[in-house]
C-alpha cells in the first residue's frame, strides 16, 4: 500500500461527498461519514496493523507521536493540503491502532449561511458575558463558535484569544488581533491558559471546552471582570447545562458559583444537526437568554422551571427546541419523525405541529 497516495484519495473523497468523519482501524476498509451515515470505501484495501501504524506516522507530529506512546491516546490536528484540514484522535482499542479525523473547512461560514439564527449576532457584539454553546459530540458547536469569532474578527478592533486542543479553525487577522493557543503545544491546560488571559490585555476569549470545575471558575471570573467568554460543553439542553456547570463544583462552593452564574450568563444554546429532506444536514436549536426571571431561577436553584420560562419566552429572543423542530417540519426541511427523534418532549412537539 502506498500509504500517502491512499490518504491523498480518502481526502479527495470525503471533500468531493461533503462528508464530516475519516475512520481508520486495522482489519477494516477506511471509512467515511457523510449526511451522518457511516460509508466504507471498499475500493480501497483494508488496513493492516503495518499501514495503521504507518498512517500514524504521517498524521502525528514527534511530540504526539510520544504523547500516544504514555498514554495509548492524543488529540492531534493535521494539515493534509492548503484545504483540507483535520482535527484526530489516535487510540488503542482491544490491542489495536484507531484514528479518527473530523474535516475542518477553511473557510468559516457565517450564522445566516449555517441557517443558525440572527438573535445570535447579538451575543458576538457583547462586550462581556459568559455564552455556551451546547450538544453532543459532532452537531458543529465549533463551526458556530467560529462564526461568531468571525464576526467579531470583522466587525471590531478587539484581542482575541482562543484555548483550543487542537486547534480547529484557523482565523486571518482582520480588524481584530486573534492569537490561538493549544494546549498540550503552547499552554499546559484551558485553566492555566484561560488565568494567563487575563494579563494579556484581552477582550474575547474563547475556550474549546469546558472540562474540570477550575476551567469552569476562570471562566465565570472573567465574564464577570469585563470580557466576553466563548465556550462549550456536552450538555442537552439550556437547564441540563447549568446543573452541570453548579454540580461540578464542590458542594461548599454551589451556593457561590449560583450568584456568580446567574449575574455573568449571557445565554445558552444548544443545536442539533439533522439529516434534511433535500439532503445534507440543518440544525435545530434552543436559545436562553438570561433576563432577570432566568437570573433569579439559578439564583434560587430552581432550574428545573427554566424550561417553561424558554416555552414562554420567545418575545425575549428565546426559541424552545419543539418550536424550533415543528418549524422544519412545517418548511418540509425534516420529516415528523426525524423530529420526534430529537425532540426532549414529543408530546410537546406533536401538540406543536
Amino acid at each position: 500500500m502506498e500509504h500517502q497516495k491512499t490518504l491523498n484519495e480518502i481526502v479527495e473523497v470525503i471533500s468531493r461527498e461533503n462528508g464530516s468523519d475519516i475512520h481508520l482501524s486495522e482489519e477494516r476498509y477506511p471509512t467515511i461519514r457523510v449526511n451522518g451515515e457511516l460509508i466504507p470505501l471498499t475500493n480501497l484495501e483494508k488496513l493492516k496493523r503495518e499501514d495503521t501504524i504507518v498512517l500514524m506516522n504521517i498524521l502525528l507530529s514527534d511530540a504526539n507521536k510520544q504523547k500516544f506512546d504514555e498514554n495509548m491516546e492524543v488529540d492531534f490536528s493535521y494539515q493534509h493540503s492548503e484545504d483540507a484540514r483535520f482535527r484526530g484522535n489516535a487510540f488503542v482499542q482491544q490491542g489495536n491502532i484507531g484514528i479518527v479525523l473530523r474535516l475542518v473547512p477553511k473557510s468559516i461560514k457565517t450564522l445566516e449561511e449555517l441557517n443558525i439564527p440572527p438573535v445570535l449576532e447579538n451575543i458576538a457584539r457583547l462586550n462581556q458575558g459568559f455564552f455556551l454553546i451546547v450538544g453532543p459530540v459532532g452537531q458543529g458547536k465549533t463551526t458556530t463558535l467560529a462564526a461568531l469569532i468571525e464576526m467579531i474578527n470583522k466587525e471590531r478592533a478587539e484581542h482575541i484569544i482562543t484555548i483550543e486542543n487542537p486547534i480547529e479553525y484557523i482565523y486571518d487577522q482582520k480588524k481584530s488581533i486573534v492569537d490561538q493557543r493549544e494546549v498540550g503545544i503552547d499552554t499546559d491546560s484551558f485553566h492555566e491558559a484561560l488565568v494567563g488571559t487575563l494579563r494579556q490585555d484581552v477582550d474575547v476569549i474563547l475556550v474549546g471546552e469546558m472540562r474540570d470545575y477550575n476551567t469552569m471558575a476562570a471562566a465565570i471570573t472573567a465574564a464577570e471582570t469585563g470580557h466576553l467568554v466563548l465556550s462549550t460543553l456536552h450538555t442537552n439542553n439550556a437547564s441540563q447545562t447549568i446543573d452541570r456547570i453548579i454540580d461540578s463544583f464542590p458542594s461548599g462552593q454551589q451556593d457561590q458559583i449560583r450568584v456568580q452564574l446567574a449575574s455573568s450568563l449571557s445565554g445558552i444554546f444548544s443545536q442539533r444537526l439533522l439529516p434534511r429532506i433535500s439532503g445534507g444536514m440543518i440544525p435545530a436549536f434552543e436559545l436562553l437568554i438570561n433576563n432577570n426571571a432566568v437570573s433569579n431561577l439559578i439564583r434560587e436553584n430552581r432550574t428545573h422551571e427554566i424550561d417553561t420560562v424558554i416555552e414562554t419566552g420567545s418575545g425575549s429572543g428565546m426559541i424552545d427546541m419543539n418550536r424550533s423542530l415543528a418549524d422544519l417540519v412545517r418548511k418540509g426541511e425534516i420529516t415528523y419523525d426525524t423530529a420526534k427523534k430529537y425532540s426532549l418532549n414529543p408530546q410537546l412537539l406533536e401538540r406543536l405541529i
